[in-house]
Parts: structure tokens; C-alpha cells; sequence
């Protein structure tokens, strides 16, 4: 653990005001947190959205004080820090606005696996519920999965256990720091995740499980997450915010369809009504949509104009394409450090030009010319 690199992430993570779209802002521009708390306040005030109490938090010591009471804490209960520039922070996560400046970890954690899903619900969790996410997870584990949830009751700590139970490996998200569990029911469940997984959260020691802190967290759980799936909700609930999250970050949302007078199916029902999520009934369907099961197409000897105008832009994204088989969206968008949009747009327009084919799940392969 790098502590004097952590130390001022820390300490900047602690400005009151001082969210991650504006921390990052500041990243871009002066290259580093200990560069950024160590500029005058003239060239702090040049960046856009940092006005006078922002620029007075930012030289306020107790900030300081804080990340190193935090350090402390860190290292009597194994805690690891992942700044954002780090290359362990979540690759998927990075690309989302309002991803945490510093995530803390428990546990033996690798998110290196091609497949990571999220899965969340009700916490009244039916039988229904309960037979799909068991029939569920049993077959998902082909696939080698990472299962993302945030240890709460209901289907969340269901989808914990029951990706204990076949060998897979899963991470808690909490809505609060790392010197307790909540619920505390579910303390078990989480010493047991360790070996396999563990938790992350966004929350110092001290911070409980608030009703705001749950919002938050599930940002998160639907950023690192390849693909969102909602077992059961009502017509209102977190799950849905989840839901709303994940496409908002442009993934994957599945939701598992229910009778129309069950209350714990209505939500489900309603985003695959709305076109906000894809009906799923088996794994079969995640398997088919994400594109899991796709081998490469094998490219007809076709007609391709080898002399394709491109700009500058098509033609640094289709370079880093090019030695690829297939590539997730994401994954692009990071590799090549343009926006999502961006990144969309000009796959676009090599698709229209015949130089790049899009699959299922949202990847994407070059065709070689």
C-alpha cells in the first residue's frame, strides 16, 4: 500500500463540498491529489466549479488529520485503499462520473474475470424469487462469474450465499464503513466471503448505514457490474434505483418476470414493459444477450473497400481494435481514453463503413481489411 499516496487521496476524498466529478476535474488538470492540495489557491480557482469555500476546505488541515486517523484505522483491520488512477480500482467503475475518489477493500478480491454481474431485489424475497436465483446461480457458475450484491436482506444476501455455495466468487457492497456489518445478522456471510471475494464501500470508519448512504452504494454495485439483474421488486424500491443506475451507465438490465398481481413482481414487470430491462428466465437469456455464448463470426471473403477515409479519430480507435479478437465497450472506451459516447459514435461510423462488426452484450470486433 502506497500510504503517502493514499494518505492525500485521503485527505482530498475529506474536503467538505468537494465531490468526485469536481475531485476529478482537478486530477485532469494538476495531475495527482498531493499536486492539487499543494497549489495555490490563484490556479485552484482557475478550475471550473471550485469557488471560495471550496478553496478554503481544500487548505484546511483537518483534512489531513482525518486521512491520517483513517490510515490507522486501515491498518489494524487489513483494509486496502484503491485510488482512482490505481490500476486495481475497478476498470468499469473508472468510467462512470461519479465514481468514488478512493474505494475501500476487504478480502481476497479479483475483478481480472471477463464476467461480473450484479444481482439485486426485494428484501421480502418470495419462493418464486428464491427457486429462479438458486436455479440461477447454479448455472451461471460455467461461466466463472464475479457476483456483485450489497449483503442486504432478501435477495441480496441470498445471491452471497448461494455463490458461496457453488464455489463462486462475491462481493458486498456497503452503504457504510468497514468497522461494522449491517445488517449484523449477516456477519457470517461476510467473514466467509473473504476467502472468495469480500466487500468494498466508499464509507470511512464511522459512517453508518444511512438511508442517503444506500443510494450511493448502489451506484456502485451497478457501475462495476457488467450486466444488472432484478429478481423481484415491488412498484418502488432500490433494486429499481439500481436499475435506472446501471442503464444509465450504459449496461446490461435484466429483470425476472412475475404474475401480474404479485407486488414483488410489479417492478420487474413494469421496467421490462418499459423497455428499461430484458426478460430473463434463465441464464440461457443473459448467456444469448451479453453475447457469452457467441464465437467469433467466421468474415466472408467480402467486398471491403480497403481505402476507407477516415479521420483521425476513427482511425486511432480502429488501431486499437485491431489486434483484438472482440473488445467490451467499456474496455475501449478505457483503453483508447475516450468517453463512452464518443467511443459509440465512432463505432458507429466504422460500422457504417464496414470496418467493425458489432455482437451481442455490447462487444465488438474489428474486421480485418
Amino acid at each position: 500500500m502506497e500510504t503517502d499516496k493514499i494518505f492525500y487521496y485521503l485527505a482530498l476524498q475529506a474536503v467538505k463540498g468537494l465531490g468526485p466529478v469536481n475531485a476529478k476535474r482537478l486530477l485532469n488538470h494538476f495531475g495527482g491529489a498531493k499536486q492539487i492540495l499543494e497549489e495555490h489557491p490563484r490556479n485552484l480557482k482557475m478550475i471550473k466549479g471550485i469557488g471560495s469555500y471550496l478553496l478554503h476546505q481544500l487548505k484546511n488541515p483537518e483534512i489531513f488529520e482525518k486521512a491520517e486517523n483513517e490510515i490507522r484505522f486501515m491498518e489494524t483491520k487489513n483494509i486496502t485503499a484503491l485510488c482512482f488512477d490505481d490500476s486495481s480500482y475497478p476498470a468499469k467503475l473508472k468510467h462512470c462520473q461519479d465514481a468514488p475518489l478512493v474505494l475501500f477493500q476487504r478480502g481476497r478480491i479479483n475483478l481480472n474475470k471477463k464476467r461480473i454481474i450484479s444481482i439485486v431485489g426485494t428484501r421480502m424475497m418470495t419462493p418464486y424469487g428464491n427457486r429462479f436465483l438458486k436455479e440461477f446461480v447454479q448455472e451461471i457458475k460455467k461461466f466463472d462469474p464475479v457476483i456483485i450484491s450489497g449483503l442486504a436482506y432478501g435477495v441480496d444476501i441470498c445471491a452471497h450465499q448461494e455463490a458461496l455455495r457453488q464455489n463462486i466468487s462475491t462481493i458486498g457492497v456497503l452503504a457504510h464503513g468497514l468497522d461494522r456489518i449491517y445488517p449484523k445478522l449477516h456477519s457470517g456471510t461476510a467473514s466467509r466471503m473473504m476467502e472468495n471475494g469480500g466487500l468494498y464501500t466508499e464509507f470511512w470508519s464511522g459512517n453508518a448505514p444511512e438511508r442517503e448512504n444506500f443510494v450511493k452504494r448502489n451506484r456502485i454495485i451497478a457501475g462495476i457490474s457488467d450486466a444488472t439483474i432484478v429478481v423481484e421488486s415491488a412498484h418502488k424500491g432500490g433494486s429499481l434505483i439500481t436499475a435506472e443506475i446501471a442503464a444509465s451507465y450504459n449496461r446490461d438490465v435484466f429483470a425476472v418476470p412475475g404474475r401480474k398481481d404479485d407486488k414483488f413482481s410489479e417492478g420487474c414487470n413494469m421496467l421490462i414493459k418499459s423497455n428499461k430491462a430484458a426478460m430473463i428466465t434463465s441464464v440461457k437469456d443473459l448467456e444469448y444477450i451479453m453475447g457469452w455464448g457467441v464465437e467469433k463470426p467466421k468474415l466472408h471473403q467480402g467486398q471491403i473497400e480497403i481505402f476507407v477515409k477516415l479521420d483521425e479519430d476513427e482511425k486511432y480507435l480502429y488501431k486499437s481494435m485491431i489486434n483484438s479478437e472482440k473488445i467490451l465497450l467499456d474496455q475501449l472506451a478505457l483503453e483508447s481514453k475516450l468517453s463512452i459516447q464518443k467511443t459509440l459514435m465512432l463505432l458507429l461510423q466504422l460500422e457504417l463503413k464496414g470496418l467493425v462488426r458489432s455482437l451481442p452484450g455490447k462487444w465488438y470486433e474489428a474486421i480485418q481489411v
